[in-house]
């Protein structure tokens, strides 16, 4: 495993995203086809993710493995495939990246886990440079291209993004 970004990531909108095409993402297509609501990969090459907290510091991990990683205690996991088109970076809601690498495989499945959505949620707006009450790790290793996948939901949170979210939009 290799630890890529391990620290606080600013956002706004409940959102942050991870792509590999130099272009913005597509609301539109992000969730289309799939029955998670947490992260949308729907748009080549991208992948929108939700966060609980609308505005704030989030505590943020980024690895990369070599081969699929133990599902550990996260409440909320949700995985989804992605084909790269160039190197992979995280980035706040608007802003530049804050952590760019190499995905030399040619796909990747990627697992969005998530804690204290609820907590996050009662407190949506944190100060910044205060860490959130959620947090989120989003591991990557490569594998060839699978639907998308809720492994696990523990949150009001998560069931409502599944359920509400941009995925029905």
């Amino acid at each position: 495993m290799r630890l890529l970004f391990d620290d606080l990531v600013f956002t706004s909108y409940g959102q942050m995203y991870f792509q590999t095409a130099p272009r913005s993402i597509d609301l539109d297509r992000a969730f289309q086809g799939q029955i998670n609501g947490l992260c949308g990969a729907g748009d080549p090459g991208m992948l929108f993710l939700v966060t609980s907290t609308h505005t704030g510091s989030i505590p943020v991990r980024v690895s990369l493995w070599d081969s699929e990683p133990d599902l550990g205690d996260w409440p909320d996991i949700v995985e989804a495939s992605l084909v790269p088109h160039g190197d992979g970076g995280l980035l706040p809601w608007g802003e530049n990246p804050v952590v760019e690498f190499p995905l030399p495989a040619e796909s990747y499945r990627v697992r969005w886990n998530c804690r204290g959505m609820d907590e996050s949620a009662a407190e949506p707006h944190v100060e910044f440079g205060f860490p959130s009450p959620d947090s989120y790790e989003l591991m990557l290793w490569p594998a060839p291209v699978a639907p998308d996948r809720i492994v696990r939901q523990g949150s009001t949170q998560a069931a409502y993004w599944h359920s509400e979210g941009f995925t029905k939009s």
